[in-house]
């Protein structure tokens, strides 16, 4: 009698908006695109992209494809696409992106984790039989710190 019919979810649509003035607190998960302008409590998961606004205030742990960050968020973000902070944009967590932009003026407090589309580096067969791959560490006294340098 009824048919259920699967909907397919355009993950470059933004469909759900979380408007100037309006605040949220709890969990989003959503299959396609989330932009927040207000504010938001609470963790993100979504399978398409999220856009923080200038006025967007994110108190969260944000999973996404692609984060573009204009507005404020104070938590962690994990994305499998590209992360952009832009020039208004402030991030105090975490990251882990495949790609990572900030541009000038942007804040970021926290770490990076840059994720390779595949963790095998392929290294062509001229280059094999000619790599090089030292080690480094100087002992500075001064500041106490050890660096590590590899050249390939």
């Amino acid at each position: 009698m009824f048919k259920n019919k699967k909907i397919k979810i355009d993950l470059n649509a933004t469909d759900t908006l979380i408007g100037e003035g309006t605040s949220f607190e709890g969990k989003i998960k959503s299959e396609a695109g989330l932009r927040i302008e207000g504010q938001m409590v609470g963790d993100i998961e979504c399978a398409g992209d999220i856009t923080i606004g200038e006025n967007g205030i994110a108190r969260s742990d944000i999973q996404a494809r692609n984060v573009v960050i204009a507005g404020q968020v104070v938590g962690n973000v994990a994305v499998t696409g590209k992360l952009t902070i832009k020039t208004t944009g402030q991030l105090h967590g975490n990251l882990s992106a495949l790609e990572l932009s900030i541009e000038s003026g942007a804040t970021f407090h926290g770490t990076s984790k840059m994720d390779a589309k595949d963790s095998t580096i392929i290294i062509p067969e001229e280059k094999q039989a000619t790599k090089v791959q030292e080690t480094i560490t100087p002992s500075v006294k001064e500041n106490k710190t050890d660096s590590v340098l590899q050249t390939w």
